[in-house]
């Protein structure tokens, strides 16, 4: 609702539990709603195989269309509610857990929310986020409701979240955790503005940058299954291959399921594999106990020489195709709703601070502290109205800043290349260090209302 800033068909928000359903937000023509039975059968939409889930998850399914500028350039899935306790699990008629990892496999980004102020990983979350493995990579994190906790508060609630998530997701990494108040409503608690407008914008470029990178992941998933395919393979025809041809198949079979943990080590030696391709043991044994190992079929050397050619020469190949395409084709950007409004305009993240301050003013920017500045320009001994490197390095190192910023300060503030800096320049290179101390960044080029007034017109004509 918030990145669409309208209201979608089907949609329910409030404080109680509200979404029952899988609601697959996407772009059409006409506003309205295709229910899960219509949608799994429509060979337009990517839904197909979800048919498998059966009827208690397609009644709990369906597709809401809207003509959104947002959803031209990507595709929503909002998924049901979670609850504590056990009612929630048993009561659902599917396996939440089967759909939620079948959807994890096909997205470019796992968004999951947390509210600031009911902080809670319950077991059916729990269970939700360990479908995940795998995606890694794809999990970010919206510690959303932010401006209902005090900053001492949300200190506290995110150090237990990043706490509780550490023990649910396996992983050496940090997950990336956005803090903001997503819904178009005043902020309770104005202490952290500034960090709730950086969160967002830092969010934003990162749905932003999906349809960009879409391609590539489709590659990256390409390759995963391929290596995946690839394992099953030498499992299934070690199996095969393991079974007796007339007598005593059922113990051989019980015998090879219990002992499959040693299988893929001998695998792991016998092929080079890693440890990480092969499939989670308890599954594969679980999934094994209703097959018939004497219908698996024997290695087919040939078959698994086309998929490494495949890997090693064909997705090189693809890969430049692609990096062509995009090169030649305009940056494709999420657009409309919530990503417009901190796109341009006095309101957009960053305007007027740092080395923007002063972009719209006539009068400039540095003159109002210069007189302070003068004072110090005035001890260092200046020759001609002019001071040396050496005079404006003594002064420029009590920053304390390094000398590489220093060095880029030095090159912005000495805008006629003189190697000497004048009363206005000295300024420019004072303000520009307080730019930096008070934790911006430094701009690549002088931007124009930056230049010292003395230097306006000749500095323009050399450009």
């Amino acid at each position: 609702r918030y990145l669409l800033e309208q209201d979608f068909p089907g949609m329910r928000i409030g404080p109680e539990p509200t979404t029952d359903s899988f609601i697959a937000v996407m772009y059409g023509e006409t506003e309205g709603n295709v229910p899960g039975n219509a949608l799994v059968v429509d060979p337009k939409k990517p839904f197909r195989k979800l048919g498998r889930f059966g009827n208690a998850f397609l009644n709990r399914f369906m597709c809401s269309q809207l003509p959104n500028e947002v959803l031209k350039s990507i595709s929503i899935i909002d998924s049901p509610g979670i609850l504590s306790g056990e009612k929630q699990r048993i009561s659902r008629g599917y396996d939440f857990c089967q759909v939620l990892q079948w959807f994890a496999e096909r997205v470019d980004r796992i968004i999951l929310l947390f509210d600031a102020h009911k902080l809670d990983i319950s077991d059916e979350f729990s269970e939700a986020i360990k479908s995940f493995r795998g995606q890694d990579d794809k999990i970010r994190v919206v510690l959303n409701k932010a401006d209902q906790v005090d900053t001492q508060q949300l200190m506290r609630v995110y150090g237990a979240l990043m706490w509780s998530l550490g023990k649910v997701i396996d992983t050496p990494e940090v997950l990336r955790v956005y803090i903001g108040s997503f819904w178009a409503h005043p902020l309770r608690n104005t202490d952290n503005r500034r960090l709730f407008e950086a969160e967002a914008q830092d969010l934003f470029k990162d749905i932003q940058s999906l349809p960009q990178k879409a391609a590539v992941r489709k590659l990256n998933d390409l390759i995963k299954r391929a290596r995946l395919a690839k394992v099953h393979a030498y499992i299934i025809s070690y199996l095969k291959k393991e079974m007796p041809s007339v007598f005593g198949k059922e113990n051989k079979k019980k015998e090879l399921i219990n002992k499959l943990p040693e299988i893929y080590i001998q695998l792991q030696r016998e092929h080079h594999i890693s440890a990480g391709d092969f499939p989670e043991v308890k599954k594969m044994q679980e999934q094994l106990e209703n097959c018939d190992f004497t219908k698996f079929h024997s290695l087919k050397p040939k078959l698994i020489e086309t998929v490494d050619n495949m890997l090693a020469n064909k997705i090189a190949s693809l890969m430049n195709l692609i990096r062509q395409e995009e090169s030649n084709m305009p940056t494709e950007m999420v657009h409309g709703g919530a990503f417009d409004g901190t796109m341009a305009g006095p309101f957009g993240h960053g305007y007027g601070e740092g080395a923007k301050e002063g972009a719209d003013e006539e009068e400039w920017v540095v003159a109002k502290d210069k007189p302070a500045y003068d004072e110090i320009f005035y001890t260092l001994s200046p020759i001609n109205g002019k001071i040396s490197g050496i005079s404006a390095k003594k002064e420029m190192v009590t920053s304390k800043l390094p000398n590489s910023v220093l060095g880029k300060i030095w090159k912005l503030a000495d805008c006629d290349g003189d190697g000497m800096l004048d009363d206005e320049e000295f300024a420019l290179a004072k303000h520009l260090i307080k730019i930096k101390l008070d934790g911006y960044e430094l701009p690549g080029t002088l931007p124009s209302h930056l230049v010292p007034p003395s230097h306006r017109k000749p500095f323009q004509t050399a450009e």
